[in-house]
């Protein structure tokens, strides 16, 4: 069963996390923690979404913390580095963070950009890493996405595009225009119907993040009915929040990709000490925030209390039961 509001709200840490490099247009990011009698979850929905969107990850959140978690198949997780729309004179130092990572996801299409930058920064990320995906958020139309793939794939290959496009017509549009595989996530996780885009042919692989679709158990059930390969990835979650995505990683029958779960590196701080990868892989298991890390990251009273009132706004639009 769902919990009452009043034990939710007794159990709730609000941290504040440094990162080293702009983020999704954020220096500074924000997740409540929940302090659960089965472990921890966290509720990290961005400040921008609006109750409807958030109460999903709320109730990833609640799985996390309320519900016993299902048995892992794998132990270790292969995961990609994670490059921001960053200089390419920045590109080396952000790749250091990823050791041994075969694979790596670039930020591309970012606003104030240009094209010939992005193609700098995965030249740059090429000639370090043998795999490179690239992810636009959305950020182009067909035709601009159909130029970008023939100038970044013009000193080598693509792994695949992801979310080159906003809408699920124009990434089936763009699959006959380019040879470059297409990935859907913005498709998936913020749409009514995640399967949609799947049933339409609008992409070659599905890009899955546990806190927007509700869950561990939710990610799962979707990834069940997903005929393409599954990547799991994060969403600039906090050591507690990755751990749930790489529980489920480890639990899909088949994980043929890098998974995207490797942004803790991105921090300068996390509510644990930082676990590099090994051999570009993350170990699976659940995570328990260090005390003095909780007290010395945690949100001043006025931000603690924004976060109670959002998870108040959400708490009624939860299903009743959780997990």
């Amino acid at each position: 069963m769902t919990p009452t509001l009043d034990d939710l709200l007794q159990r709730l840490h609000v941290v504040s996390l440094p990162m080293r490099v702009r983020f999704r247009g954020i220096d500074i990011r924000e997740v409540a923690l929940i302090d659960g009698p089965v472990g921890w979850g966290e509720f990290g929905a961005f400040v921008e979404y609006a109750p409807d969107e958030a109460v999903h990850w709320l109730a990833s959140g609640i799985e996390a913390a309320y519900v016993a978690p299902p048995a892992p198949l794998r132990d270790w997780i292969p995961i990609n580095a994670t490059v921001p729309a960053v200089a390419v004179s920045q590109v080396a130092e952000v790749l250091a963070r990823f050791p041994g990572a075969g694979t790596a996801k670039v930020k591309v299409a970012e606003r104030g950009q240009t094209l010939a930058d992005d193609v700098a920064r995965v030249d740059a990320v090429r000639e370090r890493v043998p795999l490179v995906r690239v992810d636009a958020n959305g950020g182009w139309t067909v035709a601009e996405a159909a130029a970008a793939c023939a100038a970044l794939t013009a000193d080598g290959p693509l792994e695949y595009l992801e979310q080159p496009c906003a809408t699920v017509a124009e990434l089936a549009e763009l699959r006959g225009l380019v040879d470059v595989p297409v990935a859907a996530d913005e498709s998936i996780r913020k749409a009514e119907d995640p399967l949609r885009v799947v049933r339409m042919g609008a992409a070659d692989v599905a890009v899955v993040k546990v806190a927007p679709l509700g869950g561990v158990s939710r990610l799962l059930d979707i990834a069940g009915q997903i005929d393409v390969p599954v990547v799991v990835s994060s969403a600039l979650d906090s050591a507690v929040g990755m751990s749930r995505g790489l529980l489920a990683a480890a639990c899909l029958p088949d994980l043929r990709h890098a998974c995207g779960l490797g942004t803790g590196g991105l921090f300068v701080e996390d509510v644990t000490e930082s676990v590099p990868p090994v051999a570009g892989r993350l170990p699976v298991g659940a995570v328990v925030p260090d005390p003095a890390r909780l007290s010395g990251l945690a949100a001043t009273s006025a931000r603690r209390q924004w976060w109670i009132d959002r998870i108040t706004a959400c708490y009624p639009l939860l299903p009743q039961s959780v997990g």
